[in-house]
């Protein structure tokens, strides 16, 4: 997945995942085969707030070589990517970088949640995943989804199973079910096993499939 200069900055590996990567390996007999095929791989984290909630809204519903485009146009327009900027900017000019109109309004949004301190983003280490979930869903554009995705790849989060992501739902389908079609409930139940490392699993199980979810 390519991420611009401006719109990521890797972070070391988490400092859970090692002891993360063990304990699955003890509990968890796909776990245990699934884990060493990636050897030193990690999650690597997106670190300025605002910039990754952007992009993932610019990046919905669409291609990763169209939010890819779309996503270069827009820092052309906003270099900074602050609040202050995309407010200055408005939404004919983020329209003109192929935002459709409702994402300009999301994007715009979010500036002004920030911009306002509508949420509380130097306060999201300290709150636990439900209370910053509350927060993120209260931004127009943003579904528990996104903000899981925010959580996982911003916070690095140890302990989320993103329940509507079908990635997630088509590794457990694939190495734990046979490629049989799984519920939610089915994805509970196997995600129980992880506790408290249900981000790890859930990565190894993206990248067993070669695929990650489109997140900036």
């Amino acid at each position: 997945m390519a991420v611009s200069r401006q719109s990521a900055v890797a972070v070391s590996v988490p400092a859970y995942w090692h002891d993360a990567k063990e304990e699955l390996m003890k509990r968890d007999r796909i776990m245990r085969k699934l884990i060493p095929q990636f050897g030193d791989m990690h999650l690597v984290g997106r670190s300025e707030a605002f910039t990754t909630l952007a992009r993932s809204i610019i990046s919905q519903q669409i291609s990763v070589k169209a939010a890819d485009s779309v996503w270069q146009r827009f820092l052309e327009a906003c270099p900074k990517c602050t609040p202050a900027q995309v407010l200055k900017a408005g939404p004919e000019t983020l329209s003109s970088c192929g935002l459709s109109k409702r994402k300009a309004e999301y994007v715009i949004d979010l500036a002004e949640h920030f911009k306002a301190k509508r949420v509380h983003a130097d306060k999201w280490t300290e709150m636990d995943d439900e209370e910053v979930i509350s927060e993120l869903i209260q931004i127009r554009g943003i579904g528990r989804w996104t903000a899981e995705m925010f959580l996982i790849f911003n916070l690095l989060r140890p302990n989320i199973l993103p329940l509507d992501d079908l990635g997630l739902l088509k590794g457990i389908s694939v190495n734990y079910f046979s490629g049989e079609p799984v519920s939610r409930s089915d994805a509970r139940e196997v995600a129980a096993n992880w506790e408290p490392w249900r981000t790890v699993a859930t990565w190894y199980l993206w990248r067993s499939l070669d695929s990650a979810p489109v997140v900036y």
